[in-house]
């Protein structure tokens, strides 16, 4: 049975890096210090003159298995670049820093060996903290944010009341499953670590997309109405129904547009 699962994993992944590479994109690394942090991507050969969307997972397997549904649709428009996060798939680091602070600093980096200074980027779950990270630290950088499913103004006792739900004692644990067990308990969470509180101060000309499922588990649908409130006017909420923590896999179709639009301006 074992090696069954394996064989079937194993051929859904090669089916997605063909279609990744039928989309354009290739599977790239690059040192950023001297091989003590690499990280590796799929994205195009070689820039063109599409804009660039840069785009950010969360929690659980590498990138390609998170967006595989968003790459063919905005590889049409953009110069697509997939990442994987370090301590994720194919990236890594010597550091033991394990913020999102770490991991934005290190897209930046990425982003700045490719050459490439303006971008948007969409982050989902984790993947949103580090986004908005980027955007706090870099905005003449970024020209639109999306954060999905993200609590970027997560608490510590959303952290508790989460662990109690689960019966858990570390957030790290049901994030970083080790075993199956904690992994089937994670995946129920998800389908229908250390919290900060950051300050919410983007650029005045700033815009932000939050998108949300409409049945979270995970970061519960009242984090995103407040996450509305603190980042003001400049903020969209756009909650979609019948999906919970990963809408851009389980609404795809409804994701990929509420998210185009809002990068073309048609929101």
């Amino acid at each position: 049975m074992g090696s069954s699962c394996l064989s079937i994993v194993s051929l859904f992944g090669s089916f997605i890096r063909r279609s990744l590479t039928a989309a354009g994109l290739s599977s790239q690394t690059v040192d950023i210090d001297d091989g003590d942090t690499t990280i590796h991507f799929w994205g195009p050969p070689a820039a063109t003159f599409k804009p660039k969307l840069v785009l950010i997972h969360g929690f659980g397997p590498e990138s390609m298995h998170q967006w595989r549904h968003q790459i063919s649709f905005f590889t049409r428009e953009f110069d697509v670049y997939m990442l994987d996060l370090v301590f994720f798939g194919e990236s890594f680091t010597k550091s033991p820093e394990r913020s999102e602070l770490f991991q934005a600093t290190w897209v930046a980096k990425l982003l700045e060996k490719l050459c490439i200074s303006r971008y948007s980027v969409v982050g989902t779950s984790y993947g949103g903290m580090v986004a908005y990270r980027i955007a706090k630290m870099w905005p003449e950088r970024v020209e639109k944010v999306v954060i999905a499913s993200s609590a970027v103004n997560l608490r510590r006792r959303d952290n508790e009341e989460l662990l109690k739900k689960v019966k858990m004692e570390k957030i790290e644990d049901l994030m970083l499953p080790s075993d199956g067990r904690v992994l089937r308990k994670l995946f129920g969470l998800v389908l229908y670590r250390t919290p900060y509180l950051p300050d919410f101060i983007l650029n005045d000309f700033m815009e932000v997309l939050i998108v949300w499922g409409e049945h979270d588990r995970i970061f519960l649908l009242d984090k995103a109405i407040e996450l509305k409130k603190l980042l003001g006017e400049k903020a969209k909420l756009e909650v979609i129904k019948n999906s919970g923590h990963v809408p851009q896999i389980e609404q795809a179709g409804q994701f990929n547009k509420i998210v185009n639009n809002f990068l073309h301006g048609l929101s």
